[in-house]
């Protein structure tokens, strides 16, 4: 083995130390996607929350990653890389890989000591870019960042030495091979931090506000892109110069191993801050004062005149009057809020529009949150608050505080001529297929039309047709080989048919069995590939972070069509679950039982919500298959991320633009899509939920 080159990595750090100026500084995103120099991690972060979408060319070899700053200390990044000829020298092809890291920002730095982190690289993927990391950084002044660590893996690969860690125990001295394609997606523990360690290190110069020079002494041979890709490696310090173009975006140039030249484009975005911050609400208007009401006359016993005030207000703020009664001084209704994403703000406009549009002997509002006609909760305000507090500085926080919140399992009747209803919409649609080798990115881009009966409280009947106009998800010729039923693994076929596709048709009865109990029942064609009956119940106290439920399925998979036909498949699913919110816009959920390919096991679900409805959370499952059966990616696991049609729009709206990425989408661990689950359907109403989003309440 090589002996270490301490002085190489002292020399980097020399002519930094002391020098300070008054540039703006910026940490920077490597290659890999991680905070970092060119190639080599270092020990920033970026800000919590944010988002960082990396691309880099590299002869022969493109990285496309996500990074997302799960916690202020905290990230994770997903990587899509091609690497062209990969397999040049044995079976000829491309490799197309998809990884996953973690950093974690172990210490924060301070005046006198460095940030300290720790990080693994492609711990979940084919292991090629295998490493893991120990790294310091310290800033001096604002010009001039110093950074060094220790990595193993492909992190020590270049003047390696024997594994300090080898004192604790002989078998980290050694790290074990990869063993093939079988092992893909495996969290493989016996080789971390195993086998030899090197230095790396590297500094970054500000040179203005949008310019940093940076140089890295890299610890990585890179071995296989040598052996197999005809890369030269000639030295182990890289070079690069960052120019930021925009606030968002840094246009990136480098050189790798002194012979390959390469550019990386970066994008950074902020969940919590959306195109239009101020929106574009219709207008409320401000609270009249009591004076002035009862000067109008209006008459405390015409309920109906009441009633028709109240619901011509509503209307203009896109809310629907489901139910309204007065009892003495108290006014009584349930509204349904198809309009607005936060609940919070739906409350808000219907307290002020019964504050200018009641008698004024009515002293306090009552008003039951409904969704699809299934009540919510029950939100009780004083109208003396809401005058007091309509101009007061923390008129949101003590509105809050003032108001009352409590179960709503018994809901006023509907008023005569609220039902039947019928809703419908004509919206364009896209499907995504990721990841396939003969074409990493295929799409559909269409028509959809989704329309809603409401015949009853509760009870609807709802269908979606789509209809393609471009795309290319038909053209893919890959054919499942897998050992389990093919309940996900045939979703090529589903995806070939040109006329148009009925991809749902239920009947839903949502219900309230008792307090704090939630019911649905579903019949029907949940989506593209499954039909069948469904039922679920949820417990889900108004101010509780803890939910429980418990939901069983029998369904039958459809035919290719997308008509009414079935195939010979069927198969009951069901699954306990717990939900949890542990505050601060992080979700939980555990869901333990059967899945569609008969296998039984669990779901982790993690999410971060911002209060602006932004989501983003990963998840994984582990069934009774084994790794060897469940094929390429070992087991189910992916990335999820929504967004708020009015986060991108201003328009208010309930939509959201979703998209899961899965490294690989196979049979084991896979679920029916319903689409009105209760926690979903539900949370809006929680007064956790409605706490978070409160800042709206008087928008």
């Amino acid at each position: 083995m090589a002996s270490p080159h301490p002085q190489n990595f002292l020399r980097l750090g020399a002519f930094a130390l002391g020098l300070c100026s008054t540039a703006a500084m910026a940490d920077g995103i490597s290659s890999y996607g991680t905070p970092g120099l060119i190639d080599m991690p270092s020990a920033t972060t970026t800000a919590d929350g944010t988002f960082a979408f990396t691309t880099a060319a590299m002869p022969n070899e493109y990285r496309h990653t996500m990074h997302f700053q799960i916690t202020p200390r905290l990230s994770g990044v997903f990587r899509y890389s091609i690497l062209k000829e990969y397999f040049s020298n044995s079976i000829g092809g491309d490799l197309f890989d998809r990884s996953f890291d973690i950093h974690y920002q172990l210490r924060k730095e301070s005046t006198n000591m460095p940030a300290l982190a720790i990080g693994l690289r492609d711990f979940g993927g084919t292991g090629i870019y295998g490493a893991e990391y120990l790294v310091a950084t310290k800033h001096f002044g604002e010009r001039f960042t110093v950074t060094g660590g220790i990595g193993w893996g492909r992190l020590g690969s270049y003047g390696g030495f024997t594994n300090p860690l080898g004192v604790i125990d002989d078998r980290f001295k050694t790290r074990p091979g990869f063993s093939g394609i079988g092992e893909t997606g495996r969290i493989s523990l016996n080789r971390m931090f195993r086998g030899d360690a090197a230095f790396f290190g590297g500094i970054e110069y500000q040179l203005n506000d949008r310019t940093r020079l940076v140089a890295e002494y890299s610890s990585d041979a890179y071995t296989t892109e040598v052996a197999q890709m005809g890369y030269d490696h000639r030295t182990p310090f890289n070079f690069g110069i960052d120019y930021r173009a925009t606030k968002n975006m840094t246009l990136s140039a480098f050189t790798i191993g002194g012979a390959q030249f390469g550019a990386k484009l970066s994008y950074t975005l902020d969940p919590r801050s959306p195109r239009f911050p101020g929106g574009t609400e219709r207008p409320v208007d401000p609270i009249l004062p009591r004076g002035d009401l009862a000067a109008l006359g209006w008459s405390v016993a015409d309920t109906d005149a009441n009633r028709a005030r109240l619901m011509t207000a509503l209307s203009r703020q896109g809310l629907g009057l489901e139910s309204y009664a007065q009892d003495g001084t108290r006014a009584r209704i349930v509204i349904d809020n198809p309009h607005f994403p936060a609940a919070a703000e739906a409350l808000g406009r219907t307290a002020r529009a019964m504050s200018n549009t009641l008698p004024p002997e009515i002293e306090s509002f009552e008003i039951t949150l409904s969704s699809g006609g299934l009540p919510l909760s029950r939100t009780t305000l004083r109208r003396a608050d809401m005058a007091e507090l309509e101009h007061a500085w923390d008129g949101s926080w003590q509105s809050f505080v003032r108001a009352d919140f409590a179960d709503a399992a018994d809901r006023l009747p509907p008023d005569a001529g609220v039902y039947p209803k019928y809703d419908w919409s004509i919206l364009p649609y896209y499907s995504l297929g990721l990841f396939d080798p003969d074409s990493p990115l295929r799409y559909d881009l269409g028509a959809q039309f989704a329309g809603k009966y409401s015949i009853l409280p509760g009870l609807s009947v709802s269908g979606v047709v789509r209809q393609k106009l471009v795309g290319n998800l038909d053209s893919s010729t890959r054919l499942s080989n897998s050992v389990l039923p093919h309940v996900r693994s045939d979703q090529t076929l589903y995806d070939k048919t040109s006329g148009p596709k009925l991809t749902l048709l239920t009947a839903d009865y949502l219900f309230r069995p008792g307090r704090n109990l939630y019911g649905r029942l579903s019949a029907g064609y949940f989506e593209q590939m499954y039909a069948g009956v469904s039922g679920e119940v949820l417990w889900y106290p108004v101010e509780s972070r803890l939910a429980l439920g418990a939901e069983l399925n029998y369904v039958a998979q459809r035919d290719y069509e997308g008509g009414f036909g079935l195939a010979d498949y069927r198969v009951g699913t069901g699954h306990v679950s717990g939900y949890y919110d542990f505050g601060k816009g992080y979700v939980g959920q555990l869901d333990v039982g059967r899945y569609l390919a008969g296998d039984w096991g669990a779901t982790v679900s993690f999410d971060r919500e911002f209060d602006n409805g932004f989501r983003v959370g990963a998840f994984f499952t582990l069934t009774d298959v084994s790794f060897d059966d469940f094929g390429e990616g070992s087991f189910d696991k992916g990335i999820r991320i929504s967004i708020p049609v009015d986060w991108l729009s201003s328009t208010p709206g309930k939509g959201q633009v979703a998209q899961t990425i899965r490294p690989v989408q196979r049979d084991g661990g896979a679920r029916v899509s319903i689409a009105n689950r209760l926690y979903g359907e539900v949370r809006a109403g929680n007064a956790n939920e409605l706490e978070d989003r409160w800042g709206k309440f008087w928008r």
